[in-house]
């Protein structure tokens, strides 16, 4: 690499006309101009460069190899150009997991703005539930939701979604209306599975609570426990984005509108932080778009 260096720094001598130019061009010293280009030439084994007081020259040895490393130095400074290109407009196949429930319900009309901004993007989705191996797999980003465990992998966050509680109007008039959070105790709740699927911790403003539920379901699918919601079968916890059109065709409806469930992460997870455009786009992209609704996140 400091080979290359110093063959661009010959090219610009050689552009130049002298050392005094090239170094004003380059930004570093006369001096150490001139001594890098004898260390090249020391390093060759020949003379590059006839010097006098007034100009230099080049050798026959110079020429040569002037011609060579300007079409090395132009190639490279091609390259970089282009990759400039690529960033500010992306192209390639992108290749994403998506947690399936929360890509068909509300990252889908942001994926079809996503694709008509760029282009030159194609898209090979997995949806499926199962966490993929980021490493070992061809998948340039994961959007995952909930807390991630610890691993090597790189993760942005991307929103914090406020979880309350849903139930659909026919439910509700057949069971009742809970006015308070102990009200839980008598109704059917679908539960997210996990270590302690009937155990809601709610929160109002700096007042939280454990409440002991019971159920018929417990499951790990967003996308079912708000289906069977709006099929009367319970109240359940799920984001706000998830169900903003089941609540506004009237098949759901909050409850206990004063009191929330945790927050529900969501992160896109990269195997680096060298990301090509496409994904560094996508991520952002995803971070802006779903930022709206969390300034909180925005901000960090």
């Amino acid at each position: 690499m400091e080979l290359l260096n110093d063959m661009a720094l010959f090219v610009e001598v050689v552009k130049a006309r002298g050392f005094r130019h090239a170094a004003e061009a380059v930004g570093i010293p006369n001096s150490t101009v001139s001594r890098r280009i004898s260390s090249l030439e020391k390093a060759i084994g020949l003379r590059l460069l006839h010097r006098t007081t007034r100009r230099i020259e080049l050798t026959e040895a110079g020429q040569i190899y002037f011609e060579r490393c300007k079409r090395i130095v132009d190639e490279a400074r091609l390259a970089h150009e282009q990759l400039g290109e690529l960033l500010a407009q992306p192209s390639g196949m992108l290749r994403a997991s998506l947690p399936v429930d929360f890509a068909n319900t509300y990252l889908a009309p942001l994926i079809a703005e996503f694709a008509r901004l760029y282009p030159g993007i194609s898209f090979d989705f997995d949806l499926t539930p199962r966490v993929v191996d980021l490493v070992a797999e061809p998948f340039d980003v994961a959007i995952r939701m909930g807390t991630q465990p610890d691993s090597n992998l790189i993760a942005r966050q991307l929103a914090n979604l406020r979880c309350h509680l849903y139930a659909s109007p026919h439910y509700l008039q057949q069971r009742g209306e809970p006015m308070r959070p102990a009200d839980l105790a008598t109704h059917d709740c679908i539960a997210f599975r996990s270590g302690k699927a009937h155990v809601w911790m709610l929160h109002s403003g700096n007042e939280s609570m454990e409440i002991a539920v019971g159920g018929r379901f417990q499951l790990n699918s967003v996308g079912l426990i708000r289906r069977l919601a709006t099929l009367d079968q319970g109240i359940a916890v799920l984001p706000s984005e998830i169900v903003t059109d089941d609540v506004a065709q009237g098949r759901l409806r909050q409850v206990l509108p004063a009191w929330e469930g945790p927050a529900t992460p969501v992160y896109a997870m990269t195997e680096t932080r060298l990301l090509p455009a496409k994904t560094q786009r996508f991520i952002e992209f995803l971070q802006e778009r779903l930022s709206v609704h969390n300034p909180s996140v925005a901000a960090e």
